[in-house]
């Protein structure tokens, strides 16, 4: 199969280098730099070049804050078969543009990045397909998630924002909230030294990207829960209520079994 990503960043490399051993694969990116580090794929810098490789698949692994924008610049190169995709973390619009466009697409994301992830061992990662997706692009995507050996969900555009807001907006904020008041340590022990290199991972993400997770709609939600969890322990520990303390961590003991 011919396959075309757009973006030649970490996770366009990986795709790349992933998808190259049993397809024919073509990376375009503007930023000729980029396309150094890529191999056993056809490199692109200009959209002319898209309309001559005709591909079946168009995977769309620009940042987030591109992503809409990729797509708008190669449309006019790409066969009307060609199905749509992205992995996008963030499917403001997606769902809308797939839509307005007229053909076949899958919108997944695979969640994990190049950050914390092991990419040479993916069994314990997931990822979501969009429910909306077309059939061939469900089927395609399934078969390269289960060839990495990812966990497999099947959400709709609502759900997967939904999942999205709970497991990636309340660790985001807890930790930029624990960066905010963190101070030097001599001698930090090893949970602080911890906390400090998830702190450390994650400021090195896009700030665009950390910025239209934490604004997902349902994100207000989730932070008001740990808002009203930190309010009671507050209180527990300003009255030393050991017996309170004792409850208190018995139900997170019991949410975390």
């Amino acid at each position: 199969m011919k396959i075309q990503i757009l973006g030649a960043g970490k996770m366009g490399s990986f795709f790349a280098d992933v998808l190259s051993f049993e397809h024919e694969v073509a990376i375009f990116d503007t930023n000729r730099e980029r396309l150094r580090f890529t191999y056993n794929c056809i490199r692109m810098s200009q959209p002319e070049e898209i309309r001559e490789f005709q591909p079946e698949i168009l995977l769309n692994a620009a940042t987030v804050k591109y992503t809409l924008d990729a797509f708008n610049a190669v449309l006019p190169y790409i066969p009307e078969q060609c199905i749509l995709s992205d992995i996008a973390s963030v499917k403001t619009g997606l769902k809308e543009f797939y839509e307005q466009s007229g053909r076949p697409f899958a919108s997944t994301h695979p969640m994990f990045g190049p950050t914390f992830a092991n990419l040479s061992n993916l069994s314990s990662e997931n990822a979501i397909i969009i429910s909306e997706s077309s059939h061939l692009g469900k089927v395609f995507f399934r078969d390269l998630y289960n060839s990495l050996k990812l966990n497999i969900f099947e959400y709709s555009f609502r759900e997967h924002d939904e999942t999205i807001a709970y497991s990636l907006s309340i660790p985001f904020a807890s930790t930029l909230v624990f960066a905010s008041v963190m101070k030097h340590q001599e001698s930090p022990g090893t949970t602080f030294r911890k906390h400090y290199e998830i702190a450390r991972g994650l400021l090195s993400e896009d700030d665009y990207l950390l910025t239209e997770i934490l604004f997902n709609p349902h994100t207000p939600a989730q932070l008001a829960q740990i808002r009203k969890e930190l309010a009671t322990l507050l209180t527990i520990i300003e009255n030393k209520d050991s017996d309170a303390m004792k409850m208190f961590l018995k139900g997170v003991r019991k949410k975390i079994s």
